[in-house]
This record gives C-alpha cells, sequence and structure tokens, in this order.
C-alpha cells in the first residue's frame, strides 16, 4: 500500500459522507477511465460486464475471473489518479475465506472499494440464504478492516435482478449486511423512485442506486431528495460506446457510407484525454 492509496481510500469515504449524491461512473478499460478523469468525476467503479465484453466474453456466470477483474482494476487504478473501487461479484470463491481473500488481492491492486453480492448464478437457487450471504460478508468486512486503509466495502441484494421481486425481503437483506458492517448498501434494479426511497429509509448506511430502467428517468438531485448517496451507472457507458460502434458499422455495411464519423470525437480532443491523468 501507498501514501497515494491511503489518500484516496480517505477521499473515497468522504464522498459517501454527503452531503447530497455522487455520480460514480464506469470505467471498462484504462482509456474510457482516462477520459472519465479528465471530465472531472471524483471516482470511478470497474464493471464486471464492460470487462466481460471488453474481453470478447458474455456477462454471465464465470466468464470472467477474479484475475480477470482484478487485471482490468490495476489497468484503471494505473490509468488515474482517483479512488477506484471495483465489482467483485460474488467474492469469487464458495467460501468465506476466499471472499475475504478477494478483498486483500483488491487492495494489493491498489483498489480503495469494492461491492460483494448475494447471488450464487444457481439458477435453481439464484440468491444465497440470508445467514450464508451474511457470513460472507461478515469475513469481507474483517478483511477490510483489517487493511491499513479505510478500504469502503459495499454488500449488494441482487433480488431485483434476478426476478426476486420483494421489496420487504430485499430490505431485510440490507439491514442485515449493514449490521455485518457494510460501509455502502446496494440493490441494483429497484423498479420505482419510491421503491429506492423506501430503501433509503430503512437502512442507515449510505445507498448506491444503479441507473438502468428506472433510474435513468430521474436526475441526481431526484435521486438525491430520495436519499440515494452515490450514484453508479454499471455497463451503461460501455453499452453506449458499443452501440455507437454498432450503428456506424452498420451504416458502412448496409449503406456504403459514412456519416457517423460527423459524430465522432475529434483526435486532437481524444489524444489530450489520454496524454493526461486529471481534468483538463
Amino acid at each position: 500500500m501507498t501514501t497515494s492509496q491511503r489518500v484516496k481510500a480517505r477521499t473515497f469515504r468522504a464522498l459517501h459522507e454527503g452531503p447530497g449524491a455522487f455520480v460514480i461512473p464506469n470505467p471498462w478499460d484504462a482509456g474510457s477511465a482516462r477520459l472519465l478523469a479528465s471530465l472531472g468525476f471524483s471516482a470511478l467503479a470497474t464493471t464486471s460486464a464492460g470487462v466481460a465484453f471488453t474481453l470478447g466474453r458474455p456477462d454471465a456466470h464465470a466468464a470472467i475471473t477474479r484475475d480477470d477483474v482484478l487485471a482490468n482494476a490495476r489497468a484503471i487504478v494505473e490509468a488515474t489518479d482517483l479512488p477506484i473501487a471495483a465489482d467483485l461479484e460474488a467474492g469469487f470463491g464458495d467460501t468465506p475465506d476466499e471472499v475475504a481473500r478477494t478483498i486483500r488481492l483488491a487492495a494489493e491492486a491498489g483498489l480503495v472499494g469494492g461491492s460483494v453480492e448475494d447471488a450464487t448464478y444457481d439458477p435453481d437457487r439464484p440468491i444465497r440464504e440470508l445467514s450464508q450471504a451474511v457470513e460472507r460478508l461478515a469475513a469481507a468486512v474483517e478483511a477490510a478492516r483489517a487493511l491499513p486503509f479505510p478500504f469502503v466495502l459495499t454488500a449488494r441484494a441482487e433480488n431485483f435482478l434476478f426476478g426476486r421481486h420483494d421489496l420487504d425481503d430485499t430490505i431485510r437483506r440490507l439491514q442485515a449486511f449493514e449490521a455485518a458492517g457494510a460501509d455502502v448498501l446496494y440493490a441494483p434494479g429497484l423498479p420505482t423512485l419510491d421503491s429506492i426511497r423506501a430503501v433509503c429509509a430503512s437502512v442507515s448506511k449510505p445507498v448506491n442506486v444503479l441507473i438502468g430502467p428506472t433510474g435513468q428517468a430521474c436526475s441526481v438531485d431526484e435521486l438525491a431528495a430520495a436519499g440515494v448517496r452515490r450514484i453508479s451507472l454499471g455497463s451503461s457507458l460501455c453499452r453506449a460506446a458499443l452501440g455507437a460502434m454498432l450503428r456506424a458499422a452498420r451504416e458502412i455495411k448496409d449503406s456504403g457510407t459514412f456519416t457517423f464519423t460527423s459524430d465522432a470525437i475529434p483526435f486532437a480532443e481524444l489524444n489530450a484525454f489520454m496524454a493526461s491523468k486529471t481534468a483538463i
């Protein structure tokens, strides 16, 4: 651990203390991280789906490994001077000890935060029993607290991403994760602003909300008024970039034209972004 990592960790934790909400966008590689840092964002987080897509793989169980995620994280850490957190999926291990090891390896990669979810990826039992999920999270908390800097640990309740639209159970899980020592609470896929408001009112730790089918209709100010402290984008930016590329490629293939080039970022501007680790 370096002095720089300690400073980044303190900065990252302070962002969660408010006031209001902050956006933590999700780059998928070093170049996209440097571009976001150059725009003046305060912190960044990795995206497991973005890692998979970058490697030419689907976002599916076991499509990427812990080594894949940490290699991507290291590249992003080295590309910017910002605090970086990581999507650590379900901790990359069946046992609490393996989850704890993932946290220690994340810290060694230069990260100052990370998330652990309660999904199993077993289609017959997609969400872990609460007691098991809490045991795994407690191991992650213990590993994080043993680090020489304040690693921000986010606990994710995955119900809504796996078709379990049970807000009461989701809140119970988040409350249990809070009691186990999580620093940030996160239930991706909440369907309405009212459900987001209910989650925020039910816990005392900072809540992260994923911009998706519901959140994309809300502004930062509206989400902050609902009690949200942190707003992430998941794979949205990666998909937006790949979507633009797909539309351009289809134009070339189907029409034989190149009008898409008028929307491309000028070479000199992009080059300037890549030359700087900080806002320009």
